[in-house]
């Protein structure tokens, strides 16, 4: 049997029109941002980049990625950033700082005044708010990530040359839903004009995406109504978001073989080329990835090729640990050695946060293009 190389799928018409669908759902004082650690392909990022109004990046490397695809940065985040770091986005003239302390404001005061230049700064606090139904809260509590409401203010009254103070950054939750994020958004917006008077703000990302229903999409259009709302009573005031999961989640797959099936203690067990070295995201949010058979008769082998019966069925990849799962389904169709499984919802947080070296397994290849179009239609999906 030859085994076909895992493969991650990008379908960029179908990204470019979800990602056209999310800026048409905004008002247009709302600028959309994408946060390229999400996924930082570059065929990804050049689809997306008539939609959105530049990049997020938060590290040294990524900003080197964007210059290197010719794409505009415009804001350059993340804790810990390093004076050269910090200069290398001077040099690259982005947009805006997303500054995480007083101690890193001086620093790029000090770089920016050496080489007489301006940073625009956004001041990342840390505000409190009570969030509900988040899958991760990065605000409200003791956090690494930018500074206490105090702390902002008084950093927005030091005067530092070279810099100029915009506004207020706050991504204070990921995993939630547009009434959530509506209301968040509002609370960190009215902070930041009521005591910064800020005339812009960035509320970050951090949009629903439910790995175990598919089908349901964030709700852009009453998340962009309420945002609507908000600009119309702050007429001066300029908004940002950055989504970057519930940008791209949607738009890639990672397909593979199945190179055995077998039985252990009434359970079947599908073990499949590559694994969460591959795709780390069912691993990393403790979920079952979706994923779709299909069928391949491809047999040659001169005997019985192994095939599951009725009972539940684990997915696992070739790693040497139990935690390489990648999907269980309590009952599903047959799935035989041979078949592909196409896991969905992998176009982000998938191969760019995997460990890949673990075991030194080859890398997956990438395509672009339909699924359906280049492997067929599936025999079942769970």
């Amino acid at each position: 049997m030859t085994t076909q190389k895992p493969t991650y799928v990008y379908d960029l018409a179908a990204l470019a029109r979800h990602a056209a669908a999310i800026r048409a759902a905004l008002p247009e004082r709302a600028e959309l941002l994408y946060a390229m650690k999400a996924n930082p392909e570059p065929d990804l990022l050049r689809t997306l980049e008539p939609h959105v109004t530049g990049f997020e990046a938060a590290s040294g490397g990524e900003l080197r990625h964007l210059a290197a695809a010719g794409l505009p940065v415009a804001a350059f985040g993340g804790p810990g950033k390093t004076d050269a770091e910090l200069t290398a986005g001077l040099d690259a003239e982005v947009g805006r700082f997303h500054v995480e302390s007083p101690y890193e404001l001086r620093r790029l005061s000090a770089l920016a005044s050496e080489q007489g230049k301006t940073a625009d700064v956004l001041l990342r606090v840390n505000l409190p708010a009570e969030v509900s139904g988040a899958a991760l809260v990065m605000g409200g509590a003791p956090t690494p990530f930018g500074m206490d409401p105090a702390e902002a203010v008084a950093c927005a009254q030091l005067g530092l040359p070279g810099i100029r103070i915009r506004g207020v950054h706050a991504h204070l939750a990921s995993g939630l839903h547009a009434d959530a994020a509506a209301g968040l958004a509002r609370r960190i917006a009215e902070w930041a004009v009521s005591t910064l008077d800020a005339t812009e703000v960035n509320v970050g990302g951090g949009m629903a995406v439910d790995y175990a229903k598919p089908g349901e999409l964030f709700d852009w259009a009453g998340y962009g109504a309420a945002l609507g709302e908000l600009l119309d009573e702050h007429p001066g005031l300029r908004l940002r978001i950055e989504p970057g999961r519930a940008v791209t989640a949607y738009c890639g797959w990672y397909v593979t073989q199945v190179l055995d099936v077998k039985q252990a203690a009434g359970e079947w067990f599908a073990v499949l080329a590559g694994g969460t070295h591959h795709l780390r995201t069912p691993a990393a949010k403790s979920h079952s990835q979706p994923f779709a058979v299909l069928p391949r008769d491809t047999w040659t082998w001169p005997f019985d090729r192994p095939a599951t019966e009725s009972g539940p069925l684990t997915l696992v990849g070739q790693l040497c640990t139990p935690k390489d799962v990648l999907a269980r389904a309590e009952t599903g169709g047959p799935i035989a050695a041979g078949d592909l499984v196409a896991f969905a919802m992998a176009g982000a947080y998938a191969w760019n946060i995997s460990h890949r070296d673990f075991l030194m397994h080859e890398p997956p290849a990438v395509l672009t293009g339909s699924v359906t179009d280049l492997y067929g239609e599936p025999a079942w999906e769970a």
